[in-house]
Formats: structure tokens, sequence, C-alpha cells
């Protein structure tokens, strides 16, 4: 309870905004199922038609299929975000996810601290031995990271193909290596079709903030098509509309990410690169549920479906049956292991 209290005051102390908060249609979900969730959302929180709205939709889906009760904590500018996932660790939750890669160190420190609860990292940041091997996480933590790099290249390949520039676009959000997969993924998917086509890619900075500032991905965004950029790819959360709004005023096209995007820029978004928060964050709850959760280090690509590109009736009038049909081509290569898609610089 000491504990507890001191949490709690922690918390106070730097405004987290907790939304003790069940997901729409809650109230029909089954009950007496004993299953506690607690969520803690990545900066920028729900409302980014992005990365942490795939998570709530994953855990809204527990609600509905799985009758979870789902907690979730909504940081504030600035705060303290290992407060926030102690605060469910302490309560006795029966899993704890932190969304992003920010909360990889916390996760780690607090799953050996509380071994008897099961914890899940969305982009979970793995760290290296002097080997360069992978250090395994706590066998109570999953670590759930994506091929992000797999999707990029798709979709920088339909960029190269569609785009009739030798130049296309690429906006991050923090310079970071996480963000660093979508871009040379994208580069790498761009130089198979076509070798002589240059990537302009720039971020917005170099903390988490960069995550949230529409006004600079739009600046960023225009100077690309000023200088010749027909497609610009985003990876930068709610950054990124400001790049769907340079679209829509200089009549160009962005990339979406991590969600379907086309409803923020309808005709101006060519496809966006999905990955499956949601999926996972519902797996990660099922598991639990269950009794089959074990800690470890999961990687989602196209093979397992953890990353896509669009290509439906919104946006099929963008993208040419031959395009579409190279494109495809080339999913089915790198899941063949016909071709290797870099993660790094």
């Amino acid at each position: 309870m000491r504990k507890l209290i001191l949490v709690l005051g922690a918390l106070l102390a730097t405004h987290i905004a907790l939304l003790f908060v069940r997901p729409s249609g809650a109230e029909q979900a089954p009950t007496g199922e004993g299953l506690d969730v607690g969520i803690v959302f990545d900066l920028g929180g729900r409302g980014d038609k992005s990365f942490n709205d795939g998570a709530y939709i994953g855990a809204e889906r527990a609600v509905k299929e799985l009758g979870a009760r789902v907690r979730f904590i909504e940081p504030g500018e600035g705060s303290d975000r290992e407060a926030g996932l102690r605060l469910l660790a302490a309560e006795g939750m029966d899993l704890v996810i932190g969304v992003g890669f920010i909360f990889s160190d916390d996760l780690t420190q607090l799953a050996k601290e509380y071994p008897n609860t099961r914890f899940a990292g969305v982009d979970y940041a793995v760290s290296l031995d002097s080997a360069g091997n992978a250090i395994q996480p706590p066998p109570n933590l999953a670590a759930l990271k994506f091929r992000e790099e797999e999707g990029s290249f798709l979709v920088g390949a339909l960029a190269a193909l569609v785009g009739k520039s030798k130049k296309v676009g690429f906006v991050g959000g923090m310079d970071f290596p996480l963000i660093h997969k979508f871009e040379v993924g994208y580069r790498a998917g761009v130089k198979a079709v076509c070798p002589d086509c240059e990537v302009i890619a720039q971020y917005a900075g170099v903390t988490p903030e960069a995550f949230r500032n529409p006004g600079k991905g739009q600046e960023i965004a225009l100077s690309q098509f000023q200088s010749g950029v027909n497609v610009i790819f985003h990876a930068s959360g709610s950054t990124g509309l400001g790049v769907f709004e340079a679209a829509r005023r200089r009549g160009k096209l962005a990339i979406g990410v991590d969600a379907d995007q086309y409803g923020e820029a309808p005709g101006y978004i060519l496809t966006s690169m999905v990955k499956g928060v949601d999926q996972a964050v519902f797996d990660a709850i099922r598991q639990v549920k269950d009794g089959t959760f074990k800690g470890g280090i999961y990687q989602l690509g196209l093979k397992e479906k953890g990353v896509d590109y669009i290509y439906d009736e919104h946006n099929r009038g963008l993208i040419p049956d031959s395009v579409h049909a190279r494109v495809e081509a080339l999913r089915q290569e790198i899941i063949d292991g016909k071709i290797t898609v870099p993660s790094t610089r």
C-alpha cells in the first residue's frame, strides 16, 4: 500500500492524465473474466490516427471478444512515463503494455521488479551485447517488434513507380534508429525499381516531441515538393498531418504510416504502410487469457502479416494495375527470402 501511495504521489507531481475509461462497447463485454490490462500510451496519446489509436483498437477488441477490463494512462507532456507503468504494475494488473520504444528501459526494470506480472512493449528497443547479439528481455516481458523496413520497402517501390519524378521524399519524426528502419527500407524499395532516383529524407527533430509537430511536418513537406518531389512517405506520428496538408495544398501525394490514413486527406494519400499494432496488442491480451503468454522477442514482418500497405477501393485508382503487380511480386520475393531488406543505415 505504501508503494502504491508513493506512485500515486509521483503521478500527481508529474501531471499524468489517467484515462480510467473502458473502450466504447465495454458495456456489452462479458463480465467476471478477471482479466485486467493496463496500457500506457506513447507521446501524442489517443487521436493520433496512427500508432496509439492502433493500440486502442486492439484493446477495444479485447474488451468485446475476451471480456478484458482495460485501463489506460495517457502521459502528459514532459511527464514521467515510468510512473504510469509502475502504477499499473503495483495495482496487480494481469498485463501491462507500454506503447512505444520510449518505454523499453522502464519495462525491462519493472519486469524484474514484478516477476509475477506480465509485460509487453510495442516497438520495444532491444539492446545488444558486446558481440552484437540481442539481449533477451526478462521472461515475463514480450518485446513486440515490427519489420517496418519490409513494409516501407513496398511503399518505396510504389512511390518511385507512381511518382513520375526522379525524386521522392521521406519525413521522419524523431531522428532515432527505429525511424531509420522506415527510411532505410523505403530507400531500398525506391532503388529496387529506380536505381537513379534520389530520396530526400528529413526529420522533424531529435526528441519525442518531433512526433507531434504538424507545423514542422508541413514545412518540411512543402520544401520537398518545391524541390521536385511528387510523393512523400512520412513516419512521424501526428507530425505527418502537416505532410498531408502540404500534399493537399500542392496537389501532390503522401503515404501514411502505421494505420490506414486515407481519410485524413482523401485523394491525396497514395497508400499507407500499416503496422499490425492492433493485432499485436490483442494477441498479447489473448495469450494472457488462454495461458500461452511467453516473454521473448517477437518479430512481425510481411510473412507474419505484421506490416503491409493499403490497396483498396479508395486508392486503387491512384495505382495502375501494372504497378500493383510489380509491388506484389516484390512482396513475394521478400517473403521467400529472395530479397533481404536492410534495417540500418
